[in-house]
């Protein structure tokens, strides 16, 4: 099922490019949350109100959490993962306004993501452990090592397969019934949903910005 309307790709056709709805929200996405910091950068208050407000609040507890799930290492990391859940949030959100497409509706950004927070899993292991990371790929009992390496190897593989599958069956999925209602009856009956799909954006904002710091956190870690 295809949106009624989407804006951005009504301008790409005037435009005559052909980028991908994901692609050209991604960067609109991309681009508010720039605008966004510039503008609250230059207007910086001692008494915080509005956006500045909700940023200060926003952000002292995404650092609580990651401090407490990641310990005090976990700090260095606060900027990948405060990045990564706006990013998420405002994407889920966008969907919600109409004429609009949520760029985590799309398997292409999700993976993208997932990917990253993948990648920067063993990388930060690496930095932190050098070659003695991949113990962890062995287990707490060396004879066990030929069993669990494979286990372990799948249960990384799968990590980034389950973050995007999980955003994208989520966030598709309430585009969909949203899109259903909004042709059936596009005034009053669709608001509950829009309110729910609220609760669902930020909901699955946090899962996602939780399980990447548990996995990151894991790699933190000692091997044993």
């Amino acid at each position: 099922m295809t949106h009624p309307f989407i804006f951005l790709e009504w301008l790409e056709q005037q435009l005559h490019l052909n980028l991908g709805n994901h692609v050209t929200y991604t960067w609109l996405v991309m681009a508010l949350l720039i605008l966004i910091a510039v503008l609250v950068k230059n207007n910086i208050k001692t008494v915080p109100t509005g956006i500045q407000n909700f940023l200060e609040i926003a952000i002292d507890g995404i650092e609580n959490m990651v401090e407490e799930t990641m310990g005090p290492k976990g700090k260095t990391y606060f900027p990948l993962i405060a990045t990564i859940a706006f990013f998420i949030l405002v994407s889920n959100l966008i969907g919600l306004i109409p004429g609009f497409y949520p760029p985590t509706a799309n398997l292409n950004t999700n993976a993208a993501i997932a990917l990253t927070v993948f990648a920067m899993t063993h990388i930060i292991g690496i930095k932190e452990h050098g070659i003695g990371y991949f113990k962890h790929f062995c287990g707490p009992i060396g004879w066990l090592a030929p069993l669990m390496i494979p286990i372990e190897i799948v249960g990384h593989l799968a990590r980034p397969l389950s973050l995007t599958l999980r955003l994208f069956g989520n966030m598709f999925g309430h585009e969909i019934v949203l899109m259903i209602f909004f042709t059936l009856v596009p005034f009053l009956v669709p608001l509950p949903l829009m309110l729910m799909g609220i609760l669902v954006a930020f909901i699955q904002t946090f899962v996602f910005m939780l399980l990447a710091m548990i996995y990151i956190a894991g790699s933190l870690e000692e091997a044993h």
